[in-house]
């Protein structure tokens, strides 16, 4: 009886969240490239520690960038123990400059919102983009991203780039990312509110105005935050500003992790601070778990021929929501998209490491603790 309910319960949950992704991704904002260029100062900002082997095809593809009249390159060597300065170095542009520093966050700082404070406080465009070094840009990304946030006056947009998966563990879990906030967030309602609850942002790839940023107190105001990226998006909605995150995977494309290790340490670094708390952590991952594994678990072992009937339209929907926020965000659709209930639970392990790391004080990234 209990496995029946819980089933029922999972598999109208998964319906549910199956029929609110289909509804988010029709009113979900893709940044038009039919746009005309930018004339105001735009300044990319790039944040690097021990990027090397991805920093100059970012750079580069900055560069590229047409429709931008006016365009200011910055890249921070935040103290990289390898090649990433000469690297950036040897590319000779007079649009790019490249900033060394050697010097450790202050107390109270976290080294990549230190580090984005810095770029932007040397910064003179009228807009910032700020944008992770294992980015490569389209040739229109920022001048649609622009054109995008001033044509519907937001002062911040979050263009949520395509993910790129090179390990069987990314390829498991990164599409979760885009299918979490476009199959749970009410994107129409978050666009319309300030609610800072609403916020969905990536760090990957951030355009702001350069003066609400300034309002805001920048990268400052998100100085110890883990998550710094939905961070400086709520300070933005507290201090009134609207904002709004888009379907950015015709803009950009990232391949964050090249390894099931990396995956691991760079996921379980920021998890924990995910959901509000253990508690908050704790819901999220039972609901989730509910919705997507039990289904397949009843689908596949229950002894009742009605409950491994409902266990598999739960699993269906599953499988649909995901393959509709692939389809979407050009990623691969299949056979990821069948293999949503190992992603979650996959999702939960990486989240209890995080928590486990966290309360022994482990979690570390890139030489520096978290």
């Amino acid at each position: 009886m209990v496995t029946r309910r819980l089933t029922t319960i999972g598999t109208l949950m998964a319906l549910g969240i199956a029929a609110h992704t289909a509804l988010n991704l029709r009113l979900l904002r893709r940044p038009s490239t039919s746009v005309p260029p930018v004339d105001e100062r735009v300044s990319v900002l790039i944040p690097a520690r021990d990027e090397e082997s991805v920093i100059a095809a970012a750079v580069t593809s900055v560069l590229k960038q047409a429709g931008v009249n006016d365009l200011e390159v910055l890249v921070l060597d935040d103290g990289s123990t390898d090649a990433t300065a000469a690297v950036v170095a040897g590319i000779h542009d007079p649009r790019l400059r490249l900033i060394r520093s050697e010097v450790e966050p202050p107390a109270g700082w976290l080294g990549k919102p230190w580090a984005c404070q810095r770029l932007a406080e040397q910064a003179r465009g009228t807009v910032l983009v700020f944008m992770d070094a294992d980015v490569t840009l389209a040739p229109d990304a920022v001048r649609a991203s622009v054109r995008a946030m001033r044509a519907l006056d937001f002062a911040l947009i979050s263009p949520y780039p395509r993910q790129l998966a090179a390990n069987w563990l990314a390829a498991l879990t990164q599409p979760l990312i885009a299918w979490s906030w476009s199959a749970l967030l009410p994107l129409q309602l978050a666009e319309r509110s300030l609610r800072p609850s609403l916020a969905a942002a990536t760090g990957q790839l951030i355009v702001v105005d350069a003066a609400a940023y300034a309002q805001v107190g920048g990268h400052a105001c998100v100085a110890h935050e883990v998550l710094e990226d939905v961070a400086l998006m709520r300070a933005f909605r507290r201090a009134r500003f609207t904002t709004c995150t888009m379907d950015g995977s015709g803009l950009a494309s990232s391949e964050m992790y090249t390894s099931p290790e990396a995956v691991v340490d760079g996921y379980a670094k920021s998890m924990w601070a995910a959901f509000g708390g253990p508690l908050g952590s704790a819901c999220v991952n039972a609901l989730l778990l509910t919705a997507y594994v039990i289904p397949l678990v009843a689908a596949v072992a229950s002894s009742s021929r009605r409950t491994r009937a409902v266990g598999r339209l739960g699993t269906l929907a599953g499988v649909a929501s995901r393959a509709m926020v692939a389809s979407r965000m050009g990623t691969r659709v299949w056979p990821d998209s069948a293999m949503q209930p190992l992603s979650i639970a996959a999702f939960a392990y990486i989240n209890a490491i995080s928590w486990h790391r966290h309360l022994q004080g482990a979690n570390s990234w890139k030489g520096r603790a978290v």
